[in-house]
Formats: C-alpha cells, sequence, structure tokens
C-alpha cells in the first residue's frame, strides 16, 4: 500500500527532562530553493567570514535577515535537512487524535493511527493540493474539504471521487475552482448542493469559452433564486458570467501578485424582481456564503500548492474538462 500523503518521515519521542517528551520530525527530504535562488543566496554568505577573528569581524550582512532569497536557502539548508521539533506527545495521547502546523512552506499533520503508532504527513491532497485539515482534533480518517479525496491515518488512499477515466494513476487560483465542472460543490457547498441536481452537470467547450450547465432542484419560482437551470460562463481569462433563474452574477478576476487576487462581483435581477427586497437580501446573503466557502478553498489550495510536497495534481477527466481547456489556453499564451 503506497502513501499518497508523502510521509515528512516517521516521528520519533525523544525524552528529555521536561514532562512531555518533545515530537520530532525528520524534514531531510524536502527541498524548495532554486538554483537561481540559491546562487544569490550563496553570494550572501560569502560575505561573512568566520576566519576573522572576532576581535576584527564584522556581524552577517543585513542581506540575511531581510532577502527572501535567503530565507528560502535558510529553510533549505538549515531547517529541511534534519530533525525539527513539531509538538509534543500529549497533543496526541489517544487513537485518531491530530495536530497541524506549518514550517516554512511545509504543512504538516501528526496524527496517532488505531495501532497507537504516531505519523507525519504533509498535509496537503494528491489531487489539487487542498490542505486536509487544519488545528487539532480527532478524526478516524482525513477527508479533503475539496472534492472528497479520503486517506487513512496511515497515509494510505482510502478514496478517490469521481476519476472515472483517468489513465496511469496508481493508488499509492480561483479560475481553477470556478472550472472544476461542479466537482467540490457537494462537499464544499453544501447549501447550494441541495438546490442542484449535481447529477445533470455538463459543461460544453468553446474556443475561449466554456459553459457548465446543471439542473436546478425544483421549478423556477419568484422565491427560489437557483430557479429551474444554473449556468456558469467562464471567458478566458479572467471573466465569469453565473445565472440562477431571475438572477445573475459576474466575477472579474484581476491579479495583484504572485499570491494575491482581486474578485470583482457585480450582480444583475429580472426587472420584475427589483422591488422584493426580502428576495434581493436572501440572494445576497447565499452568493456571500458560496463565495466565503471558496475563498476559503482557494487560500488552502494556495497554502498547499506552495509546499514542497507538491508539484502537480490531476485532472478528474469527467468532470475537469473546463479546468484543462483554460490550462492550455494559459499554456498557449505563455508559450508564444
Amino acid at each position: 500500500m503506497t502513501l499518497l500523503l508523502k510521509p515528512i518521515s516517521e516521528v520519533f519521542l525523544f525524552q528529555s527532562h521536561f514532562q512531555h517528551p518533545r515530537l520530532i520530525a525528520n524534514f531531510s527530504s524536502v527541498s524548495c530553493c532554486s538554483d537561481r535562488e540559491s546562487y544569490k543566496a550563496q553570494t550572501m554568505v560569502r560575505e561573512f567570514d568566520p576566519k576573522i577573528p572576532i576581535e576584527k569581524a564584522l556581524t552577517p550582512p543585513s542581506s540575511w535577515y531581510s532577502d527572501p532569497s535567503f530565507y528560502a536557502f535558510e529553510l533549505d539548508r538549515v531547517f529541511y535537512r534534519g530533525w525539527q521539533a513539531v509538538g509534543y506527545s500529549e497533543q496526541i495521547k489517544e487513537a485518531h487524535d491530530y495536530f497541524t502546523g506549518r514550517l516554512g512552506n511545509v504543512e504538516f499533520v501528526v496524527c496517532r493511527d488505531d495501532n497507537g503508532n504516531i505519523a507525519a504527513f504533509h498535509n496537503v491532497c494528491r489531487h489539487h493540493a487542498s490542505l486536509l485539515v487544519s488545528g487539532s482534533g480527532k478524526k478516524s480518517c482525513f477527508t479533503c474539504p475539496y472534492h472528497g479525496w479520503t486517506y487513512e491515518l496511515n497515509g494510505a488512499l482510502r478514496k478517490a471521487t469521481r476519476i472515472s477515466g483517468i489513465q496511469d494513476f496508481i493508488v499509492n487560483v480561483f479560475c481553477d475552482n470556478y472550472l472544476d465542472g461542479g466537482y467540490h460543490v457537494p462537499y464544499a457547498h453544501k447549501g447550494l448542493a441541495s438546490g442542484l441536481t449535481l447529477d445533470s452537470y455538463t459543461t460544453s467547450i468553446f474556443e475561449k469559452v466554456s459553459i457548465q450547465s446543471v439542473e436546478g432542484g425544483s421549478k423556477e419560482t419568484k422565491d427560489d433564486r437557483l430557479g429551474s437551470n444554473a449556468l456558469y460562463a467562464f471567458i478566458y481569462p479572467n471573466f465569469m458570467i453565473n445565472r440562477y433563474g431571475p438572477w445573475m452574477d459576474t466575477n472579474l478576476v484581476i491579479p495583484l501578485g504572485p499570491r494575491r487576487c482581486l474578485v470583482v462581483f457585480d450582480y444583475f435581477l429580472e426587472a420584475s424582481l427589483k422591488d422584493d427586497k426580502a428576495f434581493i437580501e436572501r440572494s445576497l446573503v447565499d452568493s456571500e456564503r458560496v463565495q466565503m466557502e471558496d475563498i476559503t478553498l482557494c487560500e488552502g489550495v494556495q497554502r498547499g500548492i506552495e509546499s514542497p510536497a507538491y508539484c502537480s495534481g490531476r485532472y478528474a477527466p469527467t468532470v475537469e474538462k473546463a479546468m484543462h481547456h483554460f490550462h492550455c489556453l494559459l499554456y498557449d499564451n505563455l508559450i508564444n
């Protein structure tokens, strides 16, 4: 049985004079520093000379304390090359107890399985890099909040949903989330999912547009924002149109940096309902709830993507066609 939660390493108990043994995890298999960053950082390292007697020596340059390249290099050469203290055994006294943490870009989870064994894993789903759990608590398994992939406490994959058609699969930011063919809806948007017939989801691909369609769960009425059919249109590279019965909203995604984006929402309503304040207020509340759920997902995925445990994921062929289409269009722009 192959581990899919890519283990950092085994965790052992280091007995010390403290009341509780401290858990130590080995990060030696992790690396995050690029060759360019490494070269730049090594130049900074050579600005300090340990051979100069202390009476004449200068302290390390300020770049050691402020330059992002040096920080990445320090993580790679110091913190990712040996055992690091991550917690206390008291935090996971019983079977199914777990706690999470972060060192640099490494998101990790430490847990105790049914047999009392302690293990540490990268807290990143193999599928699309979502964080699996947060904080601490007790779980009999780890279920990804994004698409429902489920892992045993020994790291083995228990369940991967809706992956029929995927080839060469071995069981061992904002736009992507929008384009997964409703894959994440039953796991992340339970309120929205209750008003949709998710089995009816279809995706149509055009030159620079993709349209996802799903039937509503009830007949179109004034009091039902979702209506009889929901449409999600994506216009490459960053504009989205969402139509639910008499309600429509648009999303414009504006990049602000490698880790941040601004999403501008505009709302539209059929003229016959413009004075129905109760319907408008209820619709805005429903929309805000879904957007906040997506923000939580996207921020978790961004953190997971930055983990050195994750490079590339896989597509679920039956549902993630629009996402693959988006990635191919992006590639064409970047390569030409």
